[in-house]
């Protein structure tokens, strides 16, 4: 029996079920994201053929990748002529910005299908090319590239075990490791470097969260 491929979501589903908008920190680019972020999850387990799937983290432009994409926009993590791994890609913000600064070439990594599907309907949507689709790197060697941006990665203690090693190894090969969180404790601020902070508007309710670009010396 031949295994079956990784599955494909039809672009139109990302277009039917979400909003065109341009992040608070980042308005050169616009994505599609969700207002209703509960009647996207239930629209793609009807998708999928019942529930199971993975929250539509995809479908929101998280402070860590906020505060990514504008330090790869503002010059201050420099992408010129380079080559850039978007680990945990989600939307494709940071992918597309990266492409905006100058970058030779960005591979968007996430594990979920919708994300993949998105990042490319986005990428559309702002008219950049240059960027290839992925899935999860994390139980590999990395990539060939230059740089390795990585945001809102650390959300959780079980993928933070997954996340550092792989960043480890990315270091250690001579890439430069940089990661967007706003303050969360799964992240080992004692062994990175900040480059800088940005208040970033909450992407559910109100308010400000402090952003820090960090980087893995």
């Amino acid at each position: 029996m031949t295994e079956a491929g990784p599955r494909v979501v039809p672009a139109g589903f990302v277009r039917a079920h979400t909003q065109v908008r341009r992040p608070s920190l980042v308005p050169e680019v616009r994505l599609h994201v969700a207002d209703d972020v509960v009647a996207l999850w239930e629209a793609m387990e009807v998708a999928a053929g019942g529930a199971g799937e993975a929250p539509p983290f995809w479908a929101a432009a998280w402070p860590g990748g906020q505060a990514l994409a504008r330090a790869v926009l503002d010059g201050a993590v420099p992408v010129g002529g380079r080559r850039v791994l978007d680990l945990g890609s989600g939307s494709g913000l940071v992918a597309i910005a990266a492409v905006l600064a100058g970058a030779r070439h960005v591979l968007a990594s996430d594990v979920d299908p919708f994300s993949r599907t998105a990042v490319g309907v986005n990428a559309g949507l702002n008219g950049v090319t240059g960027i290839s689709v992925t899935g999860d790197v994390l139980d590999r060697e990395p990539p060939a590239v230059d740089v390795v941006l990585a945001g809102d990665v650390c959300y959780d203690r079980e993928m933070t075990e997954r996340v550092l090693p792989f960043l480890d190894r990315a270091r250690a090969r001579g890439c430069e490791v940089l990661v967007g969180d706003p303050g969360r404790p799964y992240l080992p601020h004692e062994r990175l470097e900040p480059v800088l902070a940005l208040d970033v508007p909450e992407t559910e309710g109100p308010g400000l969260r402090r952003t820090t670009v960090w980087r893995l010396p």
